[in-house]
């Protein structure tokens, strides 16, 4: 008879510890590949598609779309080797991936990192006996205290995630009186925001006119809750300081027409910033670095990984182009090309959004001329670029209109001057005003 392997939510790394079901790729019943995508899953950075490392008939789901999940909860049940739905048993049997003794291992699930739950608090959990069975007419709904998970009076909590846990203690909830509406009564975090959301026990009248001065309260979590924390978390450590420059463009985008009637692929605005802020970085490496805390030293690093701010449905994404330092405009501008379609399409990866050195924020878009970004945590610094526009400008001792932009840059005091800062400044702005200085630097 065909093992019956259970698979749980891996570690998506990056430090994320929970993730939420978007779509479901796979029904009970099918047959799955090894490696095959069987869930479209949302974590705090990106829409990930997790594939199953076993290959055989799906036999339960755990979760309904919209259900967000701790790592280590069980996503899948899956008879291994199996072409079809194992006859159901008299009684439901636990899965045997977890029983003490197995000989067989599963390997590790391809593009994750190892599974870091502690042994002892690994959970054994049955699927529902409706999953693993042929199907059979829907009984009569039983009524909804009858399929409410009691609340657990003794005994362990059944909570996996720390963030579950710090919330109900930062407000107060008694974890031992909530019933888990995860697998096998776990506790996730919405079962602690309904209880926090739940009226008192004997509330009083409230007016309709003071219902709605409360207002809507929209859950900070996902992508807005992670951009909130890295935000609050760059203002509460780093002192940062702002300075900026109008700069004359004109020569700039004289210089991208050229090159882009010459053929070739199109070099975007965005590209040749870029390739200006790397030259920049090489002369200036202190903004090109980052704060070891604990033991209190500057990083300075050896490459420009550059962010660039990118406005989705989803909301504000910093995609992160690899050794930047190495690509020439053309190069620059394929990826920022390639990753912005990612970006809007949901489809970036953790490793997409992670690891940059120094981030590029174009707010011209938006039609703003200046901005004072926050740091993108645990950078250094961040250049802000605003519209070009027409404006009066001086231009060889008499009064022009010249295309015209505002740069900003935001800079962690820690690791330089205003001196280092300026300079780094100026040195682009020159660059804007005259290309010329950068082919002399190259």
């Amino acid at each position: 008879m065909p093992q019956v392997m259970e698979f749980k939510l891996p570690d998506l790394g990056e430090g994320l510890t929970e993730a939420e079901i978007v779509r479901w790729l796979v029904a009970v019943g099918d047959v799955v590949a090894i490696d095959q995508p069987v869930v479209e899953v949302e974590t705090a950075k990106a829409m990930v598609e997790v594939p199953c490392p076993y290959g055989g008939v799906v036999t339960a789901r755990f979760g309904e779309e919209g259900t967000e999940l701790p790592v280590g909860a069980p996503l899948i049940t899956v008879a291994v080797g199996a072409s079809s739905l194992p006859e159901a048993p008299d009684a439901p049997a636990a899965p045997e991936a977890e029983a003490e003794g197995s000989g067989d291992v599963p390997r590790p699930l391809i593009g994750y990192g190892e599974d870091h739950s502690r042994p002892a608090r690994r959970r054994r959990v049955r699927p529902v006996t409706a999953a693993v069975s042929a199907p059979a007419p829907a009984p009569a709904p039983a009524p909804a205290a009858a399929v409410a998970v009691a609340p657990v009076a003794t005994g362990p909590v059944a909570v996996i995630s720390p963030l579950v846990r710090k919330l109900a203690r930062d407000n107060g909830v008694d974890l031992r009186g909530l019933s888990g509406s995860g697998p096998e009564g776990l506790i996730l975090r919405a079962d602690v925001e309904a209880a926090l959301r739940a009226p008192e026990p004997t509330p009083a009248p409230v007016a309709p006119a003071a219902v709605a001065a409360q207002g809507e309260r929209i859950a900070l979590k996902g992508l807005r809750g992670a951009v909130a924390e890295k935000l609050s978390r760059s203002r509460r450590e780093i002192p940062e300081a702002t300075c900026w420059v109008d700069a004359d463009a004109t020569e700039l985008m004289a210089a991208r027409a050229a090159m882009n009637a010459a053929g070739g692929p199109k070099i975007s605005v965005l590209a040749l910033l870029a390739r200006i802020c790397t030259a920049a970085l090489a002369r200036y490496p202190e903004l090109n670095s980052t704060v070891d805390l604990e033991a209190k030293e500057i990083v300075r690093l050896p490459a420009v990984h550059l962010g660039f701010a990118a406005q989705t449905e989803r909301g504000l994404m910093v995609p992160v182009v690899r050794d930047a330092q190495t690509r020439n405009p053309e190069s620059l501008s394929v990826e920022f090309a390639r990753l912005t379609e990612l970006a809007r399409a949901g489809k970036l990866t953790p490793a997409d959004l992670t690891g940059g050195t120094f981030t590029l924020n174009n707010y011209g878009v938006f039609g703003v001329d200046g901005s004072t970004p926050i740091i993108n945590h645990p950078e250094a610094a961040m250049l802000g670029v605003g519209r070009i526009i027409p404006k009066p400008w001086v231009h060889q001792g008499e009064l022009a209109v010249r295309q015209v932009v505002q740069l900003s840059l935001t800079f962690d005091h820690r690791v330089c001057d205003g001196g280092t800062a300026g300079g780094f400044l100026r040195y682009v702005a020159d660059c804007v005003e005259s290309p010329a200085v950068l082919l002399r630097s190259l």
